[in-house]
């Protein structure tokens, strides 16, 4: 079975292929993402000079390939906006990084365009309207109804799917997988985590498509079914921070639909930029916040939650030594004991990129992520729109997108299909608002047609 691995690994880049043939190329995208992303196993094959080959590189080198081949057109007519910039500072940084340690810039600094510059630029190329984020929702949505049964099994079985189909198992600690008398599913990701907060993304989506009528049925079966079923199988995977960014999500959205106000998600993205400050500054104290965390999360959550500010605060202290551009990947960014040994663990992706990449990649990457969505809801499509079946898929979307990023400061699961969402609405938001007004068909024009008819020959 492990020689399935290479197998699937490398044979998707034909599949890709074929799938550009199949389907309309914006479809095609989507299929490719949400399928490499779910089912590809957790592997890793060297390469010179170049990032690792991955679920994420295999996809990306797949889909950039075919639009070469099939739609070249695309990529000679696509144009740069001033919200693409974050992005671009995001993945050349790396450059500076490494100079200034002493280290080759060519891997660290194509690992950093494979892992978030690629998607988000197929996500600005493809996706860039309401139509093709109301596509993205959709595929979105079917990832989360097909991994229903797989997380239900790991549920009672445990993380035993990738060694079943691959031979390999991809998940060793099963300690931290046992959760509320169950288990967290891993299925064929990297941890339970990121699962949780796929299937939130998947169930949130599902639930707004329903209350806003966008979709009435998928693959013949009812909205509404569907939406239950898989919020009730979200919450069987135990994520218990999965389960607090899908009651903010929905917060935010229902305020949005009732309220008319985009302020709660904005006080989020608010939220998230000052903590970022703060941190990076040297100026946060857990002793404040765990007095106030103890009681309300319990005292294994809250010892969790602990360890990870105490390992960011020493590891805040190093990434402050080279706080422009950071240490890139010469492992200064790493806390050492008097013996060499290194003590250190990075649990969120904001400390890991301002270790490695000081202010600057930090800024950049959360801008690149989070400034999409600030123009999106106060200047572009304001709450009072966000029921309306056109836009409802891009808010759900754009809020979805926010809760990952707010996971991002407490936990490292790089997910490209969020990288694909903000490109997807920076390409939305860098054009004029589309038009909400729904269009008149011709058999909505007939009667009145022959209503005229009628009273001219009367």
């Amino acid at each position: 079975m492990v020689a399935l691995i290479p197998i699937v690994m490398f044979g998707w880049i034909p599949i890709v292929f074929y799938l550009f043939v199949r389907y309309p190329t914006q479809r095609a995208v989507i299929i490719s993402f949400v399928v490499a992303w779910l089912f590809l196993p957790q592997a890793s094959y060297p390469i010179p000079l170049l990032p690792p080959y991955t679920k994420i590189s295999a996809s990306c080198y797949a889909i950039l390939l075919a639009t070469i081949v099939y739609d070249t057109e695309r990529i000679t007519t696509f144009k740069p906006g001033w919200l693409d910039v974050p992005m671009v500072i995001c993945c050349l940084c790396p450059i500076v990084s490494q100079v200034t340690n002493g280290g080759s810039p060519i891997s660290p600094t194509f690992n950093q365009i494979i892992t978030w510059g690629m998607p988000y630029f197929l996500g600005r190329l493809y996706l860039g309207s309401l139509d093709g984020l109301r596509q993205l929702a959709i595929g979105i949505l079917a990832g989360g109804l097909a991994y229903i049964p797989f997380t239900l099994i790991e549920g009672v079985r445990g993380p035993i799917l990738h060694q079943m189909i691959y031979g390999v198992s991809a998940f060793e600690d099963w300690g931290q997988a046992r959760r509320m008398g169950g288990w967290r599913p891993v299925v064929f990701m990297q941890h339970g985590l990121m699962v949780g907060v796929w299937m939130m993304t998947a169930a949130l989506i599902a639930v707004w498509l329903w209350q806003t009528g966008t979709l009435k049925k998928f693959q013949g079966r009812n909205i509404k079914t569907l939406a239950i079923v898989l919020t009730i199988a979200f919450f069987l995977c135990r994520s218990t921070g999965a389960y607090t960014l899908f009651f903010i999500a929905l917060l935010i959205l229902f305020c949005g639909k009732w309220f008319r106000t985009s302020l709660p998600l904005l006080f989020v993205i608010g939220y998230i930029t000052f903590y970022l400050y703060v941190a990076a500054s040297g100026q946060f104290s857990s002793q404040d916040v765990m007095s106030v965390i103890n009681p309300i999360f319990g005292e294994e959550r809250a010892a969790s939650l602990k360890f990870r500010f105490d390992m960011e605060e020493i590891l805040g202290d190093k990434a402050r030594q080279r706080f422009l551009f950071g240490w890139g990947d010469s492992g200064g960014n790493r806390v050492y004991n008097q013996y060499g040994k290194d003590i250190s663990v990075t649990d969120s992706l904001w400390i890991i990129s301002f270790g490695s990449h000081g202010a600057v990649g930090l800024a950049s990457l959360f801008c690149s992520l989070l400034l999409p969505v600030v123009v999106f809801c106060a200047f572009k499509y304001p709450a009072r729109t966000w029921s309306n079946p056109k836009v409802a898929p891009a808010a759900a979307l754009g809020v979805a997108l926010t809760m990952y990023v707010f996971d991002c400061i407490l936990n490292a699961m790089t997910n490209p299909i969020f990288a694909v969402i903000a490109g997807a609405i920076s390409g939305l938001v860098l054009k004029a608002p589309e038009s909400l007004k729904a269009k008149k068909t011709k058999t909505t024009l007939q009667p009145k047609r022959q209503s005229l008819v009628h009273q001219k020959s009367g």
